[in-house]
C-alpha cells in the first residue's frame, strides 16, 4: 500500500476536544465480572450464532480493506470521497464484543472493559493510552493469577517473607549474605542451602520467605517435609512406582526439604532421598534444606554413611551452609536458656520453693498401717 492510502485509512474521527489527555492512572474497583448462563444446548447454539456473526463482520472488514488496497495498486485515480474508501468498522453487540474478548482469553479485559470505554470518552483519552490502560491490566491480572497459583501449589505450612524476618536476633547472619538467594540467579545457577540451627531460630521462615520470592521471580515452588518426602518414595519403591512418584520432587524449579532429622526414617532414607538429590543436582535445579542437626550426623539419621555424604556433597557443590544462633523466635521471651539450678533437687515450678521436708518415705502404706495397729 502506498503512503497515500496510509494517510487515508489512518485518518479518523478524532476525539472530542481534538487533544491527547495526559496518561490515565489505574482504575479504582474495576466492574465485577458479568455472569454468563449456564452452557444448555440454547446458550451453546446462541453463543455459536453470536460468534459466527462478529467473525462475519471481522471478515467483511478486512474484505473491504483488501479491496480499497488493490483499488489504489491498479493505478486507477481515486475519485471516491475518503469516507467511501475508509473500511467499514463492524458494528458489534456487548455479547459479541465479550464472546470474542472470551476467545481470546482476555478474562480481565472483559470484566472491565465497559467501565474503561466509558470513562475514555469522559475524559478524552487518546486511542494509545485506552489501548496501553486495557494492556496492562490484563498483564497484571494475569501475573497476580499466577502468583496465587503458584504460591497454593507450593504447600508452604504458613506464609512468610523475608521482610518479616528479624536479623536482630542474629549474630553474624544479615539479609545481604542471603542476597544471592533472593533473585534469579539463585534458580538460574542452581544454587542451593542447608539452613541449620536448634528449634524455632528461623529455618522454615527463612526457607519459606527464599521459596516464595522464587515464585515472585517466575519460578515454581514445592515445599515438604524431609518425612513425607521419603515416606512417599519408599512407598513407591515398593510398588516399582519411584520413577513416576520422583516428578512430584524434581520437576519444580525450587525444592525445600523441611525438618530433616527431626523424625527418624526407615532404612531405605537415604536410597530414595538421594535419587531426588542426584536428579536435581544434574538438572541445576536449587534445595533448600533446614535441619537441627549437624551434616556429620546426616549418616545416622539416614542409615547410611556413605550416601549421605554423597547427598551433602551435591548439595553443597553449588551450596552454601547457614547455621541460624541467637534465641528462640518462640520462646525466647521465657528465657528458658538462662542457666538452671546445680541441684536435680530443687522444684522447677514458677513461683514455688523447694519443699520444706523431705519426700515421703518409700515403705508400702499397709506395711505402716500394720505397725500402728500394732502398737508400735
Amino acid at each position: 500500500m502506498n503512503s497515500k492510502s496510509r494517510r487515508l485509512f489512518s485518518s479518523g474521527p478524532s476525539l472530542p476536544g481534538g487533544a491527547d489527555s495526559q496518561r490515565p492512572a489505574a482504575v479504582k474497583g474495576a466492574g465485577e465480572p458479568r455472569r454468563s448462563e449456564p452452557l444448555t444446548a440454547r446458550t451453546a447454539g446462541k453463543e455459536s450464532r453470536r460468534e459466527g456473526r462478529a467473525t462475519e463482520m471481522v471478515k467483511e472488514f478486512r474484505d473491504t480493506e483488501h479491496s480499497a488496497e488493490r483499488f489504489f495498486q491498479s493505478g486507477i485515480q481515486a475519485k471516491l470521497s475518503t469516507e467511501q474508501l475508509r473500511p467499514k468498522i463492524p458494528k458489534l453487540t456487548a455479547g459479541e464484543l465479550e464472546t470474542l474478548m472470551r476467545r481470546l482469553n482476555l478474562a480481565q479485559t472483559r470484566r472491565i472493559y465497559q467501565e474503561v470505554a466509558d470513562r475514555a470518552e469522559k475524559e478524552e483519552w487518546s486511542y494509545r493510552d485506552f489501548l496501553t490502560f486495557l494492556l496492562a491490566e490484563e498483564v497484571a491480572h494475569r501475573q497476580q493469577t499466577r502468583l496465587v497459583r503458584f504460591t497454593r501449589k507450593a504447600h508452604f505450612p504458613f506464609f512468610k517473607t523475608i521482610e518479616e524476618f528479624d536479623f536482630s536476633l542474629q549474630s553474624t547472619l544479615r539479609k545481604t549474605v542471603l542476597g544471592s538467594y533472593l533473585g534469579p540467579d539463585f534458580v538460574n545457577e542452581g544454587r542451593s542451602l542447608i539452613l541449620h540451627g536448634k528449634e524455632g531460630r528461623g529455618k522454615t521462615h527463612l526457607a519459606v520467605a527464599i521459596g516464595y520470592r522464587a515464585i515472585q521471580n517466575g519460578f515454581e515452588t514445592l515445599c515438604t517435609t524431609a518425612a513425607k518426602l521419603i515416606e512417599d518414595l519408599s512407598n513407591a519403591s515398593q510398588k516399582g512406582q519411584l520413577q513416576d512418584a520422583l516428578l512430584t520432587y524434581t520437576h519444580p524449579h525450587v525444592l525445600v526439604c523441611d525438618e530433616v532429622g527431626y523424625l527418624s526414617y526407615g532404612p531405605d532414607a537415604a536410597n530414595v532421598l538421594y535419587h531426588v538429590v542426584n536428579h536435581r543436582y544434574l538438572k541445576k535445579r536449587p534445595m533448600i534444606f533446614t535441619t537441627n542437626k549437624p551434616l556429620r550426623a546426616w549418616g545416622k539419621v539416614l542409615h547410611d554413611e556413605d550416601l549421605a555424604a554423597a547427598i551433602l556433597d551435591r548439595v553443597l557443590e553449588r551450596g552454601r551452609f547457614i547455621h541460624l544462633d541467637g534465641p528462640s523466635g518462640r520462646t525466647g521471651h521465657l528465657n528458658l536458656e538462662e542457666t538452671l539450678p546445680g541441684t536435680a533437687d530443687r522444684a522447677r515450678i514458677s513461683g514455688i520453693g523447694p519443699p520444706q521436708f523431705p519426700e515421703p518415705t518409700t515403705t508400702p502404706v499397709n506395711t505402716v498401717t500394720k505397725e500402728l495397729s500394732a502398737g508400735r
